[in-house]
């Protein structure tokens, strides 16, 4: 465990010192500043009106920029690595390969997830001061679903960094990735399903086997609950979840597979030629 965390620390130090840190925290500070310089907590959208609606707003910007920026941020580290011959000095030192691996995903972890939440507590911290209605269950499970966004696609980026052999591999396997799961959202994957004459259980279960529908909804459901702007959709993910029980596999789910991407990429790894 002592080898872990030094690893983590060495690689939370790497990533504060690099620029891709300074222009993400730039991206997520930025969002909330120029949500609040133009007046967003002060419109009203379905009822939504204070921070509840700058959160709406700042939730929906994260799901597009969140997964491709850990996703090609995260690739490089096991590519990178061994492309710079890393793997030659690690084997020369007392670092076992699991804390190596563990500790730069700990480590990843909380240089990825800490400026997205520091941008949703400053939110929340200026708004206090603003005499502004804070809605903390909102805050609370958009935290949960960032949190859970960032630790799917860091374990997914690990996989495939794992995989490819070089940085640009990587990349590119990085951006392929991102572009399927963005196409293939509800309205692309239903529509060609529903010309197939699949049956709409299973073509609802499949388009939610993609972790950006699963936050989409999911950011959704916070001010529609009924989910009504999916059609007849809602009707099978309510059954099928129920309103309480969608909201807590929005956060379960990515968790699970970015553990299980994180996992297999490991098995992988240390089964590889290293150098």
């Amino acid at each position: 465990m002592k080898h872990l965390w030094l690893t983590a620390k060495l690689d939370l130090v790497e990533s504060l010192r690099s620029r891709w840190f300074l222009i993400y925290s730039l991206v997520f500070g930025g969002i909330v500043a120029l949500l609040f310089a133009f007046g967003l907590t002060e419109s009203r959208v379905l009822g939504f009106i204070g921070l509840s609606r700058l959160l709406v707003t700042y939730i929906q910007l994260a799901m597009a920029i969140l997964p491709i920026f850990v996703l090609i941020t995260t690739v490089r580290s096991v590519a990178g690595d061994r492309e710079a011959g890393v793997f030659e000095y690690l084997l020369s030192l007392p670092v076992s390969l699991s804390a190596w691996y563990w500790g730069k995903i700990v480590g990843r972890y909380v240089s990825i997830f800490l400026p997205v939440f520091a941008a949703m507590a400053g939110a929340a911290l200026w708004a206090m001061f603003q005499e502004i209605e804070v809605p903390w269950g909102m805050f609370l499970y958009y935290t949960a679903i960032l949190a859970a966004m960032g630790w799917c696609f860091l374990g997914i980026g690990m996989l495939l960094s794992t995989l490819a052999r070089s940085t640009d591999v990587a990349q590119g396997l990085a951006f392929v990735t991102w572009l399927v799961m963005l196409l293939f959202l509800d309205l692309i994957l239903l529509g060609l399903l529903i010309q197939s004459r699949v049956a709409p259980e299973f073509a609802i279960t499949l388009a939610l086997a993609n972790p950006l529908q699963v936050f989409r909804t999911a950011a959704l459901s916070m001010f529609d609950p009924q989910l009504i702007v999916f059609g007849p959709s809602a009707y099978v993910i309510l059954d099928l979840f129920g309103v309480a029980g969608f909201k807590i596999f929005a956060v379960v789910y990515p968790v699970l597979l970015g553990t299980l991407s994180a996992a297999t990429g490991f098995v992988l790894f240390r089964r590889s030629d290293l150098p």
